[in-house]
This record gives C-alpha cells, sequence and structure tokens, in this order.
C-alpha cells in the first residue's frame, strides 16, 4: 500500500543516498542464485539482513532484490560490498537517467525497463545491475517476472548458462529487458491500427488526435531511454573491458542490434504517427469544405429567388403582373424553374 513520497533529492544532503520514489509498507524481498556447471543452490527468500558472502570463486552468485524503497538495507548491502556512495545515490534515484560506469572491481549499469500497461499507456521501472567478479546484483523497483525464465535456465540447466560467468547472465537479462521493449512497440502498434482516422458518417473526433499525441509521448520515451542502453553496448564493442569474458562479446553485438531494430521500429512508428496527425487535419479540413460547399451552393440558389421576390414585392401603384390572376402561380413556376436550372448546373460541374 502506498504510503507517501519522498523528498525531492534536490533538498537533501547530495552525499545522502535516498529513495526518490513512492514509500510502500511492504518489506523488500530477494532471491539468491549460487551456481556453478556440477550444481546450483537457490534462496528464493534469501533475507538482506545477513551478509552477502562471496567468497568461493568457484560459483556464482545472482542476488535479484525486488523492491528499493527499503534506502537502509540497500546501504547496507552496498556498503559491504564497498560499492560507492554515487552508485547506491543512482541506484535510489528512480529519476536517474539510464547510465554505464566502469569502477575498480565492479560495473554499475542502470536502465528504464517498460512494458504495456494493464489499463493503458506504459508502465517504467528503473533497473540497476552491479556486475562483479563472480556476482550480478539486479535491484528492480518492484516484483515482476522478467526474468523467470532465466531463473527456470539455472535450475533445469538449460544451456549453457551454468557453465559460463555472470557477464552471460547480464546478458541474458538485458535480453529479457529489450524483449519487453519489443512488447511495448507492438502493443503500441496494435493500439494505432485499432485508431480509426476516417468516419464516413462524422468529421474526425478530437479524441483521436489526443490518442495519438499519447502515443508519440510514449515513442519518443522508449527512444531516450533506448539510446543509452546502446551507447553503453557500442562502448563495449569499441573497447576491451575485463568484465566481459572475449567470448561473450558476440552476444552484446547482438543486443546493440536488437536496440539499433527498437529504435528503428520507434523513427517509423514516429513517422506514422505524424503522418496520422496530418491526415487528421487533412479530413478535417476535406469535410469542412464540403459543409462550406454545401452552404455556398444553397446561398447561390437563393440569390436569384431573392431577387425575384424583391422585385415583387416593391411598394410600387402599378406593376402589371400584380393584376394577374395567375401571377402568384407563374412567380412560383420561376423560382422553381430558376432552383431545377441552377441545381442541374452544378449537378453537370460537379460541384456537389
Amino acid at each position: 500500500m502506498i504510503t507517501k513520497k519522498i523528498l525531492n533529492r534536490k533538498k537533501l544532503n547530495p552525499s545522502t543516498p535516498v529513495f526518490t520514489g513512492i514509500h510502500k509498507e511492504e518489506p523488500i524481498s530477494a532471491q539468491l542464485f549460487k551456481y556453478n556447471e556440477q550444481a546450483y543452490v537457490e534462496a528464493p527468500e534469501y533475507s538482506m539482513d545477513q551478509t552477502f558472502n562471496i567468497q568461493e570463486e568457484a560459483h556464482n552468485y545472482w542476488l535479484n532484490i525486488h523492491g528499493i524503497h527499503d534506502s537502509e538495507k540497500i546501504i547496507t548491502l552496498c556498503d559491504q560490498l564497498g560499492i560507492h556512495k554515487l552508485v547506491q545515490q543512482d541506484i535510489l534515484d528512480i529519476n536517474q537517467r539510464p547510465k554505464f560506469q566502469d569502477y575498480d572491481s565492479y560495473w554499475f549499469f542502470t536502465l528504464k525497463s517498460v512494458l504495456p500497461s494493464k489499463t493503458s499507456g506504459i508502465e517504467l521501472e528503473q533497473i540497476s545491475f552491479i556486475l562483479g567478479s563472480n556476482y550480478l546484483i539486479s535491484f528492480q523497483e518492484r516484483k515482476a517476472d522478467y526474468f523467470d525464465h532465466v531463473r527456470h535456465r539455472i535450475r533445469e540447466d538449460v544451456g549453457i548458462i551454468r557453465e559460463r560467468g555472470t557477464d552471460y547472465l547480464l546478458y541474458l537479462l538485458l535480453e529479457a529487458i529489450l524483449d519487453n521493449y519489443f512488447k511495448t512497440v507492438h502493443d503500441i502498434e496494435q493500439k494505432l491500427e485499432n485508431t480509426s482516422m476516417i468516419n464516413d458518417d462524422s468529421s474526425p473526433s478530437p479524441e483521436i488526435l489526443k490518442n495519438i499525441e499519447i502515443f508519440r509521448r510514449e515513442v519518443q520515451h522508449l527512444k531516450k531511454t533506448l539510446t543509452p542502453i546502446k551507447d553503453f553496448l557500442t562502448t563495449i564493442e569499441r573497447e576491451s573491458f575485463d568484465r566481459i569474458d572475449p567470448k561473450h562479446v558476440k552476444y552484446y553485438y547482438e543486443l546493440k542490434d536488437l536496440c539499433l531494430t527498437l529504435i528503428d521500429d520507434c523513427d517509423k512508428l514516429d513517422m506514422r504517427l505524424e503522418s496520422n496527425i496530418n491526415l487528421f487535419f487533412s479530413v478535417q479540413g476535406h469535410r469542412m469544405n464540403q459543409v462550406m460547399k454545401t452552404l455556398t451552393v444553397v446561398a447561390t440558389i437563393f440569390i436569384p429567388i431573392t431577387f425575384i421576390a424583391g422585385v415583387y414585392g416593391m411598394n410600387f401603384s402599378y406593376i402589371p403582373e400584380l393584376g394577374w390572376k395567375a401571377g402568384y402561380f407563374g412567380f412560383w413556376v420561376i423560382v422553381i424553374s430558376v432552383i431545377v436550372a441552377m441545381l442541374y448546373y452544378f449537378r453537370k460541374k460537379n460541384w456537389f
């Protein structure tokens, strides 16, 4: 249950790590996997109060933490591993821009994960990683099933995950996050397909334009969060890092290609949305022109009729036709003849 919002970090001591999101009453949870090629040990309810022991070099460790609102436990864990205060601050700051930093004994990488919301829009979550020599710690804002297939691989010894180091594990987790981006892009495409731009019975609804603008903001936000991930993967491609086994670099190349594909898809969506905005105003302008043309035809027809009525409505004593018994019917014959003739002419010119 949501209780309160924390104060803005700008108002606090810059050197004090503080959680900038929404505090929750439920405690944070964690799962620990200790594995190597021969076996694995899982602690599904790992206690954050105990010391995180990573002394056995023959094993790999993955500590996955759900919830970062308990800043004291996060800080205690980071202090045990000698994690810099600035890194602790970035982990707890959910407004932090995605970034990558290479420290002497570990990597720090934070990014945004997105998924289509069950109601509307997209769900955004910050996920941070600390990669050491034989351990990987992942910090998630809330409990989610992004990495269930990775846990399954470790438990059932599927693939090569238990044969490889934590850098390969990080690759799998990043791949899972990028899969969420693909799901989100596909969801926006589906919603856009269901957005009717042209309705033959009525003018375009302003609600359509509102939805398009919402989609555009979502697409632009996706591009904004994808760019730092691509930059991180480009850095790995161009430079040599001890944290990445040379035989695993190809997997990170593949992640970069996925990022580029996602960015291209976002660009295409953005262009399509821009085109739909132009189409919206074109359709609206066309319908307005149709209305104006109809009003103009009606007004044009009434101009000669008004003239005839004005002539015979003048207050002169001697108007010859006023004494004619069939004058009234003659007036209507002239008026109807003028209307029919004008309508025939307009129809022949395809003016309506």
